[in-house]
């Protein structure tokens, strides 16, 4: 019985770093095909994206900041691409220690 819950335990903490990942992921996305931001479904994507980087991946102020031109989309890409990656690796670590 134990292991069945941490299995499933190990299962939904898998997910909700694969959804992390995929909001930054999708974030980065739409910043780079420079998304309407005045869309709801848009700036709420970007709102959970800016939420799941943590702050330290944040695209404003996150590991690499570029500047000049095409700065906003390399931020992104670079910050939040790295963001989803990390959610990925926790998630796996995650699942490997909780699951029997």
């Amino acid at each position: 019985m134990a292991s069945k819950i941490r299995a499933t335990v190990a299962q939904l903490v898998w997910l909700a770093c694969a959804l992390a990942a995929l909001v930054l992921a999708l974030g980065a996305l739409l910043i780079a095909l420079d998304a309407n931001t005045s869309n709801e479904l848009v700036a709420l994507v970007l709102n959970a994206a800016a939420f799941v980087d943590v702050g330290v991946f944040s695209r404003s102020d996150g590991i690499k900041e570029f500047r000049g031109q095409g700065a906003e989309v390399k931020n992104a890409l670079l910050n939040w691409g790295l963001g989803a990656v990390a959610w990925l690796v926790l998630g796996r670590v995650l699942d490997r220690i909780i699951r029997p």
